[in-house]
């Protein structure tokens, strides 16, 4: 009898089943794969919130020992706009890894082993142990060489990935539900400079992007509507790829053309959901839970983050309550994680649409890059470090406009929206939420968060 076992052993598995364990809890944890094989494909980048995790948890050491190395600044180019920033620390941290996926899973899966968890590769879960009231008990599976085995734990938890076996075996619901938003190639290049960004652009309806990576290898892909996207052969994705770097970086595009690409194109889609986190005798975690469009590459962090906050719930009913306290945990580790999650996971999918920049928000950005603090956090939303929410406010919206330049290039309607934020009559009440309004047109979904939102300015969320 385990109190936990865990299904799937990689990122947020493995962390759930390491934070448990060290704990004091006795945990199992299961993966279908024997390892190192069945590696998902990945652009592997971890935000700093990721890192922090790491950090507190003895492992950052262990992964900058891979040679991996670090990224302190990330940007945005759309048309004339040319943003580049640092990103904003989170409890001192300040810079985000892309480490090889293999190396990443095998330290979380080697710290969950330390730690004193018991773990079983090929292991397939074919299904669950359920008392008379419905409560999960246990799950019954087959080893690799076919013999049935069933198992008994206080609590099952699914960490088995996007198509969970856990949640259909529980029938999750999911809710929030986006379709796939847009697909995407990317591969890895060797010879580009490491110089510690990463870069993304907007054009035409195509969203590329790049970063350094393990070995000595740069990750470069491109992302398209799902409507645009033809897969072609390897060398017409090569042309597709630095076509789509010539339109908006053509220096970084000759450089792909002199250097070479190493190994094959990856291709990668993903929808977007919530599930419900948890029920009697059973919980979710990581991208079992919650997934999301990968153009903001929060993956990992997210994993990272949920495997910590159940980890934390389960502990402390088991630790109070004796166990009797465990639903409550568990929805309150639910609620936790959609606080968390949903106004970037709103973001993601308005990211993810990769729709062009209307000219008012290419002003903006050219804002952004001006303002110290707005770019800071412009970057910070993208890694999962500010709240969206705050970032979109109505005042912060308001102090950014100190950064739009004047001139004949300004568009009519930013020129107008100054006025009537900073300069219409104070008894005309009117005039600023109309301003607002105008600048919301322009922002997409994040237009939203002007009108309804909280107004306050950009505040970090991530700890």
């Amino acid at each position: 009898m385990y109190d936990v076992i865990v299904v799937g052993a990689r990122i947020s598995g493995a962390a759930t089943a390491m934070l448990l364990s060290k704990a004091g809890h006795k945990v199992l944890l299961l993966d279908r794969a024997v390892f190192p094989g069945g590696k998902a494909a990945a652009t592997n980048l971890v935000h700093p919130p990721g890192i922090l995790r790491l950090k507190r948890w003895g492992l950052l050491e262990r992964l900058r020992a891979t040679g991996c190395p670090p990224i302190r600044e990330y940007g945005l180019q759309s048309g004339r706009a040319r943003l580049m920033a640092p990103l904003p620390a989170v409890d001192g941290v300040d810079e985000a890894y892309s480490p090889e996926r293999a190396a990443l899973d095998r330290i979380l899966l080697d710290a969950a082993i330390e730690s004193g968890a018991e773990f079983r590769e090929g292991f397939s879960v074919q299904g669950l142990c359920t008392d008379e009231a419905g409560t999960v008990t246990g799950v019954r599976g087959r080893t690799d060489d076919g013999t049935p085995v069933t198992e008994h734990a206080r609590l099952v938890v699914g960490g088995d990935g996007s198509n969970s076996t856990v949640a259909r075996l529980t029938g999750a619901e999911k809710y929030g539900t986006r379709p796939v938003l847009n697909k995407s190639h990317w591969a890895y290049w060797e010879g580009l400079p490491h110089d510690g960004r990463v870069r993304t652009h907007r054009h035409a309806r195509k969203h590329t992007f790049t970063w350094p990576t393990h070995d000595g290898l740069t990750i470069v892909g491109v992302a398209l509507p799902t409507r645009d996207f033809k897969a072609g052969s390897e060398e017409e994705r090569d042309r597709t790829v630095v076509d789509a770097f010539e339109a908006v970086d053509p220096e970084w595009a000759a450089a792909l053309r002199d250097t070479e690409r190493t190994g094959r194109w990856m291709t990668g889609s993903v929808p977007n959901f919530l599930r419900r986190s948890h029920g009697p005798g059973w919980a979710l975690v990581g991208d079992a839970g919650y997934t999301r469009d990968p153009i903001t590459a929060a993956g990992i962090s997210d994993s990272l983050r949920s495997a910590e906050l159940l980890a934390e719930a389960v502990d402390s009913a088991w630790s109070t309550s004796g166990g009797a306290g465990l639903p409550q945990a568990l929805a309150r580790y639910g609620r936790q994680r959609d606080d968390l999650v949903r106004g970037h996971y709103r973001y993601t999918c308005d990211h993810a649409a990769i729709a062009d920049h209307s000219p008012e928000e290419v002003e903006f950005i050219e804002a952004m890059s001006r303002s110290a603090t707005h770019g800071r956090d412009m970057v910070g939303v993208f890694a999962t470090i500010v709240d969206p929410a705050r970032f979109y406010s109505a005042a912060n919206m308001h102090a950014l406009l100190d950064h739009v330049e004047s001139g004949p290039d300004t568009s009519w309607k930013l020129r107008m929206v100054r006025w009537l934020v900073r300069g219409a009559p104070r008894h005309i009440p009117p005039a600023r939420r109309t301003g607002d309004r105008l600048i919301a047109a322009n922002l997409g979904s994040m237009g939203e968060y002007l009108l309804n939102g909280p107004r306050r300015p950009a505040a970090h969320t991530a700890s």
